[in-house]
């Protein structure tokens, strides 16, 4: 089954976390056709890791782009083969499998790659009759080349260790030729056959299927002398001989250009566009050897398949977001800018929380809530409402969550405060966690403008950490790509905020917008917790008026 990612915003909430991971449960139960698998797009929030760990969940796996890679791609599983086996059996695996390329490798890892080309050429270029030697061909390999088989041999000698000849002169000639350890191809000559053993030989190839005689094969013995005989004639078994050398004699094994299954698609591509290969081996995380892709293989890359949940902006999701097939969106915030390649069942609702929305599609699909997801989702909806304290909280968000806590046999007002409690810990964070926690950039015709937001149950806590929050907006700023910054100190409490801006014009727009005066960087905001509904939306309006 192909895979499907639920992913939702970067700076991940709760909600965020929860909703995918629900949603991809519920998608696995209505289907059995793909994979669904919950991933997040960001490091998790103190919160976040307490309801996980409440929930004996594992944090999902970090989706950090969304471009098509490697592992998307046709692999094929080229059968590997090992560097001692002959060139002649190696062209008749290509052959038979229909490669031009064979994988030569040990132990799982790469040695080298073998090409049709490569034999092609080396074959060609064989000049020195002494290559079986400097390859360290054994007597076994030339005998299976050339279909034949050793009618005796000696153990102590398994490689060539001379060059070949054809034993096509007298005897006497022969004898100034023949060194100690040479291949000599004789046919059903006695004499030239006596001869090539009494020079020392290290090996006589018999063609023609020619009988061996008992005083040949002892004197071989005797002398350390491998006889093999073949069905063929001499000009074959000289054509073939040089095909017995190793195939790890001649593989390229230098600089060789291999991919690994994460690499993208786009980067790929350009290596491939540079080197001319047919074929391109590709590696696992171990640098194990996986398979071959081609140039080829492009033609059929896959898009990822992608859920959106808690968003529906291209700026607030993974990286690559663009390149990718998104099918669905589930989502319960202001409609941005995102394209898609087909219509997407996108379900958008003015609830509070993504989770509440997830849980009508499970009681409206007639499927059974597990008491861990319904905890997954109260815990959303816990956070993105307050406990129902946020303005953007519905009826059918505390609906929602009665009914799961219930599933769950959770009491709300005591896990709430555990959950806070929990994501409160604020004064030991470093100013671009506290920050970049809760991050998001918003457009509005020509302006950018970015909103961060920590929630704490401490108002002394918020009180501790402004500052150092206010330092790093005034360095930072302009990094952040935006024309104004903006942080929400949220007392949970009380309920209130403050909140700090930095940027030209900022502290304007914050005037006007939110009815509150600016002073030194700050506006106090008494009752106002929801970035969504109570910031957001009128610094857009101020910003278009």
């Amino acid at each position: 089954m192909s895979e499907v990612y639920v992913v939702g915003h970067r700076n991940p909430d709760t909600d965020s976390i929860c909703s995918a991971i629900a949603y991809a449960n519920l998608k696995n139960k209505m289907t059995r056709t793909e994979d669904y698998k919950p991933y997040r797009a960001g490091q998790l929030n103190e919160e976040t890791h307490f309801v996980l760990e409440s929930c004996g969940i594992p944090a999902p796996p970090l989706l950090q782009d969304l471009r098509a890679q490697v592992s998307d791609l046709q692999i094929r599983r080229t059968q590997s083969v090992k560097s001692a086996i002959s060139i002649k059996k190696a062209w008749k695996m290509m052959n038979e499998i229909g490669v031009v390329t064979l994988p030569v490798v040990k132990n799982k890892k790469l040695e080298g790659i073998i090409t049709i080309t490569d034999i092609a050429m080396s074959y060609m270029d064989i000049y020195d009759n002494d290559l079986l030697e400097l390859s360290e061909t054994t007597y076994k390999q030339i005998a299976e080349t050339l279909d034949g088989k050793i009618v005796c041999g000696s153990e102590k000698r398994p490689t060539v260790s001379g060059k070949v000849l054809t034993a096509v002169a007298t005897p006497e000639a022969m004898e100034e030729s023949i060194e100690a350890g040479d291949i000599v191809i004789v046919g059903n000559r006695y004499e030239a056959q006596l001869c090539a053993i009494e020079m020392g030989a290290g090996c006589i190839v018999i063609c023609d299927k020619s009988p061996v005689s008992i005083t040949i094969s002892k004197l071989a013995q005797d002398n350390g002398c491998t006889v093999i005989s073949s069905p063929h004639d001499a000009f074959t078994v000289s054509r073939l001989i040089f095909q017995s050398i190793p195939i790890g004699h001649m593989m390229r094994k230098d600089r060789l250009i291999t991919f690994r299954l994460d690499d993208y698609v786009d980067d790929i591509r350009k290596v491939m566009a540079e080197k001319r290969h047919r074929d391109f081996p590709v590696l696992d995380s171990r640098g194990n050897y996986v398979g071959m892709i081609s140039r080829r293989s492009l033609l059929g890359a896959q898009r990822k398949k992608v859920i959106m949940v808690d968003h529906n902006e291209a700026k607030q999701a993974v990286p690559g977001i663009e390149a990718s097939e998104i099918v669905e969106i589930i989502d319960h915030h202001r409609l941005g800018s995102i394209e898609t390649i087909a219509p997407v069942f996108f379900r958008n609702q003015p609830v509070g929380c993504t989770s509440t929305i997830i849980y009508g599609l499970y009681k409206s699909s007639g499927i059974e809530i597990e008491p861990v997801i319904a905890k997954l989702m109260c815990s959303a909806i816990i956070s993105d409402t307050l406990l129902f304290r946020s303005p953007t909280c519905t009826d059918e968000d505390r609906t929602a969550a009665e009914e799961l806590a219930e599933i769950a046999e959770l009491q709300l007002d005591e896990y709430a405060n555990e959950m806070f409690f929990a994501g409160s810990n604020i004064s030991e964070k470093s100013a671009e966690e506290l920050f970049t926690g809760d991050y998001k950039k918003f457009s509005i015709g020509d302006t950018t403008f970015g909103v961060g937001q920590v929630c704490c149950m401490d108002g002394d806590e918020l009180a501790q950490v402004k500052e150092k929050i206010f330092e790093y907006m005034k360095e930072q700023y302009k990094a952040f790509g935006v024309d104004m910054l903006f942080f929400m100190l949220t007392d949970m409490m009380k309920p209130c905020t403050e909140l700090l801006y930095v940027g030209d014009g900022a502290g304007a727009l914050a005037e006007n917008a939110l009815g509150a005066s600016a002073n030194d960087g700050s506006v106090m905001l008494p009752g106002v917790v929801s970035r969504k509904k109570q910031v957001v939306p009128k610094l857009m309006m101020e910003i278009t008026q």
